[in-house]
C-alpha cells in the first residue's frame, strides 16, 4: 500500500465506530512476531502466513471461507 502499511490501515479501520465491526483476517507475509502482536492487538479475527504454494494458498482461502460461512456477526442495529 503506498500510505500506510496494513497494521496502520488496520488502525485507522478499527478506530472507526462503524468499519471497527468488520472481522478482519489478516494475510501476510510477515512472519514478525510484533506483527502478530499489533494485529491481535488492534482486534484481528485471524492472522495467517500466506502459503507460497498455490494450492495450498486455495486451500486456506477455503477455510477462511468456511469459518466464515459458519460464524455468525452481528452486522445490524445501530452504531
Amino acid at each position: 500500500m503506498p500510505r500506510m502499511n496494513g497494521i496502520e490501515f488496520l488502525g485507522v479501520i478499527k478506530q472507526d465506530q462503524i468499519l471497527k465491526r468488520i472481522p478482519v483476517v489478516v494475510l501476510t507475509t510477515s512472519q514478525e512476531e510484533q506483527d502478530r502482536v499489533d494485529s491481535f492487538d488492534l482486534g484481528v479475527a485471524g492472522y495467517m502466513i500466506k502459503p507460497v504454494d498455490y494450492g495450498q494458498f486455495v486451500e486456506a482461502m477455503r477455510t477462511i471461507n468456511l469459518y466464515w460461512t459458519l460464524s455468525e456477526f452481528p452486522f445490524g442495529g445501530e452504531a
